[in-house]
Order: C-alpha cells, then structure tokens, then sequence
C-alpha cells in the first residue's frame, strides 16, 4: 500500500483494513454504523457499497469518510474535512444523505453546499444517546418479540409508515422499495427486529440495525398512531434493550432529532443518556 509521509487524502484498499478499524474503534459508539459494514465487508468498494477515504498525517491514518449512500465523516478533523469536501465535490453527489457527528458533518456540508445544495432538509442537531443498562423501574413489554420471517407482510406496512414519517419520503419510491424491504428481510432473517402485533396490526416495533462487538445502535422506532400517549415506546424499548444488552452487545446507542422531545424523554426514562450529537443532510 502507498506510504504517505504529508499530509493527504486517498482512497482505502483492503490492505488498509486493521488502521482503518483502528480508527473506527476510537469511538465504538458513534462510529457503530460504518465498523458494522467494515466488519462484514472489509474495504473493498463493491463489497463495501461505497469508498473508504483515508485521511494522512505525519504518515498515520487519522481520520475517514465512508462515501456510499451515505457520506459519513469520521474521526474527521478540519485538515481531513477540507480533503473530503474537495474530492466529494470533484466527484459529484451519488448520497442520499450527509451524516455523521454534528462538528465535522456541519463543517463539510459548508463545503459542499455551494456546489450541492439546497438540501431538502438539515437536522443539524440530533443527540446521539447511549445505555448499558436495563431501566430499573420500567418493566420490559412481554409482548414486544423478534419478528418472524412468515410476518414480513405484517411488519412491512409499519416500516414504511415509520420511515415516511420520519424521513419526509417513501421507501417506495425510484425502485418500487425493493431495496428498503431487502434489508428490513435482512434484519428479520438476524433476529434483530422487534414488534409488539396485535390482531395482525404492529403496534410498537424497532430494529438493531449496526452490530459490532462495542456496541449496537436502535434504529426504527415506532407506535402506531392509535396506540400513541400510552407508554408504549417506554416498555418496548425496554424490550428491545433486554435482547440488545443480553444478545448482542455490551452498549445500545441510538439518535433522534432534537425537536422530538417526546421521545428524548421516553429514552431518558428508560435509561438512555446523550453522549454527543449528530447531524443528517437529506436530499
């Protein structure tokens, strides 16, 4: 692999693979997304779905940005944000989204907007929070259980209307949601989706989306409209927290928009507590 002794940015090979989880692993937790991927798929661009760039100082791999669906700034200090920005720009946009810590995600979308934007939508504040234990005075939902494969029917129409809502778009759109309902397969396949059906209808459901050693990340969280302002977000996320801490890893993390107060106190009470911020261009 390319020794580089200044000061500069390039595109990782599989060669690169144990600096590259070394930097990964200098923040388990807000990092949890791209290790996942690193983990399963190494470095390779095909495998991957998308590019490692590596950032060079003084000879040592610093900081990274994963340019797939995503762009994803990691470990990004301002020298390597500037880099990133600049061979982004060059390429043009093929992400749906920017996202990634508040500070550096901030900074590069000040970079690329000129040349990107407007996006449809900034959040430039969403807490990232996390957990290692299980809340003491909430008790689990009994009924909250892994998905079975035979339910993709029932589970799909939750998932939609979760991600419609929260991210302003279908998951149908462009390819019908073949992709969107591969990977909601994929999670109910692993054992990491969670829903609470009642008459055939999903009343409360989540997902473990990123799995690494470190940790996971809770993802898709969501209550049927009917069945809001009755605490069920709270006793099925405890739920969730119990297969999460006792299955797969030792800290659960998620994040959510600042503006959805609601749920920011719903994870408070069931133990969650914010360690940083994230921020989501979405186009």
């Amino acid at each position: 692999m390319p020794v580089l002794t200044h000061p500069s940015a390039r595109v990782l090979e599989p060669g690169d693979l144990d600096a590259a989880l070394a930097v990964l692993n200098r923040d388990p937790v807000a990092n949890a997304f791209v290790t996942s991927r690193v983990n399963i798929a190494g470095l390779d661009p095909w495998r991957l779905g998308g590019e490692m760039w590596g950032w060079y100082s003084g000879g040592r791999l610093t900081s990274l940005c994963y340019a797939g669906a995503n762009l994803v700034p990691i470990c990004a200090t301002p020298e390597a944000v500037r880099a990133f920005a600049e061979r982004a720009r060059r390429a043009g946009r093929r992400c749906s989204s920017i996202v990634g810590p508040a500070e550096p995600t901030a900074d590069l979308w000040s970079q690329l907007e000129p040349y990107w934007g407007p996006a449809r939508e900034v959040r430039a504040c969403q807490p990232l929070m996390s957990t290692r234990s299980l809340p003491a005075d909430i008790a689990p939902d009994p009924l909250v259980r892994r998905v079975r494969r035979e339910e993709m029917d029932v589970i799909m129409p939750a998932c939609v209307a979760m991600f419609t809502e929260e991210v302003g778009v279908s998951p149908l759109a462009g390819d019908g949601g073949l992709l969107y309902q591969a990977r909601v397969a994929e999670l109910v396949s692993a054992g990491r989706a969670f829903a609470r059906i009642e008459d055939g209808q999903v009343v409360f459901k989540a997902e473990i989306g990123a799995v690494t050693r470190h940790s996971c990340q809770i993802q898709g969280v969501w209550v049927a409209p009917s069945h809001r302002g009755r605490g069920l977000s709270e006793t099925g996320m405890a739920a969730v927290l119990h297969y999460a801490l006792r299955d797969i890893a030792p800290v659960a993390s998620l994040y959510v928009n600042d503006f959805n107060t609601a749920a920011r106190a719903a994870y408070r009470r069931v133990g969650f507590q914010e360690v940083g911020a994230f921020m989501s261009v979405l186009f």
